[in-house]
């Protein structure tokens, strides 16, 4: 039977949970176990599809098409384990599937409450799907004391209950902070908060303390005593020259060893870290660097571009370069052509990103422009494909009103709204006017490469399977007139009707995808799309 983590947080958000999750994870991984990791989120949105990044950052889509939350794409980089639609469940999805049963009369006439029809569903999630895994853990959104997260956190007191005392421990990622004016760390919201979580019947085996000074013995000692928890399960956890050092941190501070005393296990030998150390060490001792300009909608907030972020670095990584990165607004190139060589001539390769609406869209086509006319590489990803496939219309097939549909009704629609598509299931259908959530072309999708171009050399393979999360294709009526400007469709879906990648042949580094190459990549397997791009930067700063 599977062993449960739960995972909380105390005092303030963005304590790190999900990082301190996928890093045990990676550490428990590395001493041999097999894992997987789950978020709870206390919100009453279905899923994260309909939320602005600004609100919850990007959506992570995984390989069966769900749409989720940023932590799952940290939960996949760290250890691997594809995530899947089961390892992410909200508040809304909850009741929507209890409201649907009441609807359907399965609860035979009896009153649905929250215990115990609310804790079942969240305790059937947390156990689905677990016969072949030696450690689930289950993150808990939110903070101790949210009126929200309340049902989770009973939930997981009742299935510590049920699975055994010895299946079953709480991680508590709690902050201890640094009052300057005093010069002194302060345990006192730690202690309330393991108080608050204790009242609420769940009694934390392991304290993550984020600290940004380091834990003195005697203040560890007192968290241990108000607490009631051996010191030695008190983790301080200081900020880490990258989040890829994390797990080497936390084991420095005896993490795991903790973790796995509390299940009553007596580990048999010291984990596996050579991959993390192999990984920090490429990362603090690069041999050059590259700038990488990221021109995109939503520069504001890079939580908006997690997985992105990431995947550049790890494109430095398997180049043992480091990756500067320089956020540009879209909206900055709007209508001022000097300004677009003023941000970009200092870059050493240009990526446009995914996006939705108009706004912004003139920005990207004017540095797919820049990037095509100096011979600067170029990375266009989804929307970022769609741009170059307008811009080469306009600029070089002579279509002088190439726009989208998605800006408004056009004569020339470039690009234009799917409305099916096929899956393994056979045809899929979206109404043009229907819900947005959950309705766009959604999860890993096959495609066929061209064996004679630079993506088949740049994957090493004819067929390729990529994640999508997109409402808009290329039209493929315009394929002879961007293949004449050079824009070559190089990757299409098997049916050959929908295009998945363009390239620029005569172009030192051109190349356009409708999917999200940045789902898949991971610190010890970087994408081999960003792992060329860097290259192509790496080159091009030599030329510079």
């Amino acid at each position: 039977m599977a062993r449960f983590i739960f995972i909380t947080g105390g005092v303030v958000s963005s304590l790190g949970k999900g990082l301190m999750a996928a890093s045990l994870a990676a550490l428990l991984q590395a001493r041999g176990y097999r894992v997987r990791i789950r978020k709870f989120d206390p919100y009453l949105n279905v899923d994260p599809g309909t939320m602005s990044p600004y609100q919850h950052g990007e959506v992570y889509v995984t390989d069966d098409g769900a749409e989720t939350d940023l932590d799952l794409g940290h939960y996949e980089r760290f250890t691997g384990v594809a995530a899947r639609q089961s390892d992410n469940v909200t508040s809304g999805r909850i009741y929507q599937q209890i409201i649907a049963r009441e609807r359907r009369g399965d609860y035979l006439g009896a009153t649905v409450q929250v215990i115990p029809h609310v804790t079942d569903a969240i305790k059937a999630f947390a156990k689905a799907e677990t016969d072949d895994l030696d450690f689930v853990l289950c993150e808990i959104g939110g903070t101790v004391g949210d009126i929200e997260s309340l049902p989770f956190i009973e939930s997981i007191r009742q299935l510590k209950n049920e699975v055994g005392r010895g299946n079953a421990i709480s991680v508590h990622v709690t902050l201890v902070p640094y009052i300057a004016a005093a010069g002194e760390l302060k345990t006192k919201p730690t202690q309330h908060s393991v108080r608050e979580l204790a009242a609420l019947g769940v009694q934390p085996d392991v304290l993550v303390c984020r600290a940004e000074k380091p834990l003195p013995a005697s203040e560890r000692a007192k968290i241990a005593l108000f607490c009631n928890v051996p010191e030695s399960a008190v983790i301080p956890a200081l900020d880490a020259s990258s989040i890829y050092a994390v797990p080497l941190q936390y084991h420095a501070e005896g993490l795991d060893s903790e973790v796995l005393r509390a299940f009553g296990i007596v580990p048999s030998s010291a984990p596996d870290l050579s991959r993390w150390q192999d990984i920090v060490d490429r990362l603090q001792h690069p041999e050059g660097e590259v700038t990488i300009g990221v021109v995109g909608k939503y520069v504001g907030l890079q939580d908006a571009y997690k997985s992105l972020n990431e995947a550049l670095v790890h494109g430095g990584i398997a180049n043992r370069v480091k990756v500067n990165i320089r956020w540009i607004d879209a909206e900055l190139f709007e209508g001022d052509h000097a300004e677009v060589a003023a941000q970009l001539e200092p870059c050493h390769a240009i990526l446009v990103p995914g996006a939705f609406g108009e706004r912004g869209a003139e920005g990207k086509i004017a540095s797919v422009r820049f990037a095509r006319t100096r011979d600067v590489p170029y990375f266009g990803i989804c929307f970022g494909m769609q741009m170059a496939c307008v811009e080469g219309a306009r600029d070089l097939a002579g279509i002088a009103e190439a726009s989208s549909t998605e800006f408004g009704p056009t004569p020339e629609p470039v690009v234009g709204l799917i409305t099916e598509w096929m899956t393994e299931k056979g045809i899929e259908r979206r109404a043009v006017e229907g819900d947005l959530g959950g309705t766009m072309r959604l999860g890993a999708y096959p495609a066929k490469l061209d064996g004679n171009s630079v993506v088949a050399s740049i994957y090493g393979e004819g067929e390729i399977s990529e994640r999508h999360r997109h409402r808009y294709e290329v039209n493929t009526a315009y394929r002879d007139a961007l293949e004449k400007g050079g824009l070559v469709f190089s990757g299409m879906s098997p049916d050959g009707m929908l295009p998945e990648i363009v390239e620029r042949p005569d172009h030192p580094w051109f190349v356009g995808v409708q999917f999200h190459p940045e789902l898949k990549s991971k610190p010890f397997d970087p994408h081999p799309l960003f792992k060329s791009f860097i290259a192509a930067a790496l080159k091009q700063s030599r030329l510079v």
